[in-house]
């Protein structure tokens, strides 16, 4: 194998899968860090040749021994512009980054939004580490959580770590668990939530919500719960602590069997235990003084987001193998909510 420059050139091996596109995400190097979409794309752009004829069919069938030789272009500089944005990150090496986001910090950038994005700051951070996605010098997204949510996420440094993440997110093997604090109870012994559709319990008192999801007819904006139309969702939560006396309202571990838009917030809100702060689908809910005190009703009243952070994350390393945890300590601005309601943090 040699790899030189923006040429690799390699031998396929034994027995090689029948179709060009499939030998060639099987052989390729590993430190040429190319995922098969984008082999794909290489094919039909006439870069790759076998045995020093081009060949421009995926389909195209491929003998053992046969030469490959792949002319990659140089990863092109992003049109979206570095940013010198202060990152917490949590581990990083040569395939990808883990970073914990900050309330507030919108992951990509948007019409709305087309600075100050934490791909602005990767790209400032990362600088010549980025081998390039897709082609260009860029991390890449492989999920996302809310602007004015806190927590976890991994970026992609390489198109091929990002073509694996992304295939452990589809494959809904990616073990994600956020931290939230909503209104209410939810508690198997609440005999409202067994009239709910789509909400069962689990042993261990695990509230099991299962709908479909899509954007509301009228505000594009939001996220529905349909059980006709939109995209199968699944979530999981339990209680962590009743906060209140009696409960007005509970810290809750909540995990994802999917990952649809808003899919928590959603989801909770639909049984009748959504999260505070949530500007979008909490309501106008008030706890009662005499239930968590005055200075709690306030702090409620107060917090400026949903209450949910991605706390922990979970994933295989997409090149060595190794199976990967991290976890992110609740922020500032959860961790004073949570006293004001009285919680042991």
């Amino acid at each position: 194998m040699r790899h030189a420059g923006i040429t690799v050139v390699f031998e396929i091996g034994a027995t090689p899968p029948p179709r060009l596109d499939k030998a060639l995400a099987r052989d390729v190097p590993q430190d040429a860090s190319l995922s098969r979409s984008r082999l794909v794309k290489l094919i039909a752009d006439g870069a790759v040749s076998v045995d020093g004829i081009v060949v421009d069919d995926p389909r195209f069938r491929v003998a053992e021994g046969a030469e490959i030789e792949i002319s990659v272009a140089m990863a092109e500089e992003s049109h979206i512009g570095p940013e010198d944005i202060s990152l917490d990150v949590v581990f990083e090496d040569d395939d990808l980054i883990v970073v914990n986001k900050p309330a507030g910090m919108v992951v990509h950038p948007a019409p709305g939004t087309p600075t100050g994005t934490l791909v602005n700051a990767l790209i400032h951070h990362c600088g010549d580490s980025l081998s390039g996605v897709g082609g260009l010098k860029r991390p890449g997204i492989v999920h996302r959580i809310d602007k004015d949510t806190s927590g976890l996420l991994v970026v992609a440094k390489s198109d091929r770590a990002h073509h694996h993440l992304a295939d452990q997110f589809a494959a809904h093997t990616v073990a994600r668990r956020y931290l939230a604090v909503c209104y209410g109870l939810p508690d198997q012994n609440d005999p409202r939530l067994k009239g709910i559709k789509g909400t069962s319990f689990e042993p261990g008192n695990i509230l099991r919500i299962q709908t479909l999801l899509g954007r509301h007819r009228t505000d594009r904006q939001r996220q529905a719960v349909s059980f006709t139309t939109g995209r199968h969702a699944v979530t999981r939560t339990r209680i962590v602590e009743p906060l209140g006396n009696p409960p007005a309202a509970a810290l809750i571990e909540c995990w994802l069997e999917t990952g649809r838009t808003h899919q928590i917030r959603v989801h909770l809100a639909h049984c009748g235990h959504a999260l505070i702060g949530d500007p979008v689908y909490g309501g106008r809910r008030k706890l009662s003084p005499k239930a968590v005190g005055e200075g709690a009703v306030a702090a409620v009243a107060s917090f400026p987001r949903q209450a949910l952070h991605a706390a922990t994350l979970g994933f295989v390393h997409p090149v060595s193998g190794e199976t990967l945890e991290f976890a992110a300590p609740l922020p500032d601005d959860l961790r004073a909510l949570l006293q004001a309601l009285g919680a042991q943090v």
